[in-house]
């Protein structure tokens, strides 16, 4: 299952690289995250983050560890738990009215989570939608 979005912020692109790039600011734009902790790390790659959130009316921990890192271009991180594998990759472009972020979450369940997937697609479409407004109001756009 996979969710990807694009947000418009009038703001510099070193702002929104410095705010999303630290994964604890999802529980300021995303409306399914309860709560995300920094567990170990300056921010880079190597960065662990404990990570709680509400789906679908059930509460999911997963731990996300950021793999890549390139300043004010992309920040991708792994999640994982017993059922779920997600990688959330943004990219960032610099434009004449302010930044362009790319959010590309992408979930690959496990075990017999798998059965479910092919019934969660209106869920996976309202979780996009909500993290893309949350998104919009949190840089400004």
């Amino acid at each position: 299952m996979r969710i990807t979005r694009t947000v418009m912020s009038p703001r510099a692109i070193s702002e929104v690289f410095a705010y999303l790039s630290d994964f604890t600011s999802t529980t300021e734009w995303d409306p399914g995250t309860i709560s995300t902790t920094l567990v170990s790390g300056d921010g880079g790659v190597g960065t662990v983050y404990a990570n709680t959130s509400r789906f679908n009316g059930r509460q999911a921990a997963l731990t996300y560890r950021v793999t890549a890192l390139v300043p004010n271009a992309l920040v991708r991180l792994e999640g994982e738990n017993k059922t779920i594998h997600a990688t959330d990759t943004m990219t960032f472009d610099e434009s004449a009215h302010g930044t362009s972020v790319t959010y590309d979450a992408n979930f690959r369940f496990k075990g017999l989570a798998r059965l479910a997937a092919p019934f969660l697609g209106r869920a996976f479409k309202k979780l996009g939608d909500e993290a893309e407004a949350g998104l919009r109001r949190a840089l400004g756009a």
